[in-house]
C-alpha cells in the first residue's frame, strides 16, 4: 500500500501547485497557493505518516489502530480526487493515479485485513477521516517552516548587506 500511496502522491505533489493556482485564482484566496517545494515537503511529511502507519501495520499483522485508520482514509480519499476533478470540471492534482493506483492498494489492503479475520470496521473507517486533517496540517506546518526559514535567510541576507 505505501508504494501505492507514494506512485499516488508523486504525481499529486508535482500537481499540487498548479491546481492550488487554480483554486486561488478562482476563489481569489491567495493562501491556497503553495509553491513546488512547499508541494513535495508537505507530500513527504504526510509519507511519514503514512509510511508509520503501514510499518505498525506489518508489526501488528494489520491490528494497529493507525494502520486501520489510514487504510479506510486512503481507500476514501480517491474519491476526494474524483469530486474534485468533478466539481472543477477539470483535471486536479493526484486525480490521474487515484482510482487505478491507489484505490486497488487499499482495496487490498482491506481485502487482506478481512481474509485474515480482522476486517475494518465502522470505527476503523471513521477514524480514517484524520488523514483529511492531517494532510491540512502538513501543509500548514511546511508553509510556516519555510515562510520563517525565508523570513531568517531575508534578515540574515540584509543584516550581511548592511555590514558590507
Amino acid at each position: 500500500m505505501f508504494i501505492a500511496w507514494v506512485l499516488h502522491d508523486i504525481e499529486e505533489a508535482a500537481a499540487f501547485p498548479e491546481t492550488c493556482d487554480y483554486l486561488a485564482d478562482r476563489t481569489g484566496i491567495d493562501a491556497f497557493r503553495m509553491n513546488t517545494r512547499q508541494s513535495w515537503a508537505a507530500v513527504g511529511l504526510m509519507g511519514l505518516l503514512v509510511g508509520f502507519a503501514c510499518v505498525r501495520g506489518a508489526r501488528t499483522g494489520g491490528r494497529s489502530r493507525l494502520y486501520r485508520a489510514v487504510v479506510a482514509g486512503l481507500e476514501t480519499h480517491t474519491f476526494t480526487h474524483i469530486a474534485a476533478s468533478l466539481l472543477t470540471r477539470r483535471y486536479t492534482a493526484g486525480v490521474i493515479t487515484a482510482v487505478p493506483v491507489m484505490l486497488p492498494a487499499a482495496r487490498a489492503a482491506r481485502k487482506q485485513l478481512a481474509v485474515d479475520g480482522d476486517p475494518l470496521s465502522r470505527n476503523d473507517e471513521t477514524l480514517g477521516i484524520i488523514l483529511l486533517p492531517a494532510a491540512g496540517a502538513c501543509h500548514i506546518i511546511v508553509r510556516m517552516v519555510m515562510r520563517r526559514h525565508n523570513d531568517i535567510r531575508r534578515t540574515s541576507m540584509t543584516s550581511r548587506a548592511v555590514v558590507c
